[in-house]
């Protein structure tokens, strides 16, 4: 009786409701607060001397990544390609979880990043940006005489 009153998947149904109620109350990252269930997941980390971020992006071509910081923002934007079956196949598709399509993350840096000293590398689907600090901001010792 009960399962002509509620669709077969009633579950994924409220999973899926809850995300997008989730991202609609996100308030927008950074540095010191990101938050989750973003494309691509980010770890964020810092130094005395530099800021470490890295974006777990998967499949994603190199060249359709862009990295730039402009005003103290860092926005890490690109595409990834869909792996979903053509219409000619018949397929049917049940499950898919995996993120596809443009995507944009973007992250306030603190005052005393240097925008010259920016470095971005893509190895095995990990995007490692490394932000330096301004040598102003570093910390230093002084001698007591």
């Amino acid at each position: 009786m009960y399962r002509a009153l509620f669709p077969r998947d009633l579950f994924a149904e409220i999973d899926r409701l809850q995300r997008d109620m989730r991202q609609a109350a996100d308030l927008s990252p950074s540095i010191r607060g990101l938050p989750r269930d973003g494309f691509p997941a980010l770890n964020v980390g810092s130094t005395d001397r530099a800021l470490e971020i890295y974006a777990f992006a998967p499949g994603i071509d190199p060249a359709s990544l862009e990295v730039t910081l402009e005003r103290g923002l860092l926005t890490i934007a690109g595409e990834r390609k869909g792996i979903t079956p053509r219409p000619e196949d018949k397929a049917t598709l049940h499950i898919n979880e995996r993120f596809e399509g443009a995507f944009r993350r973007v992250m306030t840096l603190p005052e005393d990043a240097d925008p010259e000293g920016v470095e971005a590398k893509l190895s095995n689907g990990l995007l490692h940006i490394t932000v330096q600090r301004q040598v102003a901001a570093q910390p230093r010792r002084i001698t007591v005489q």
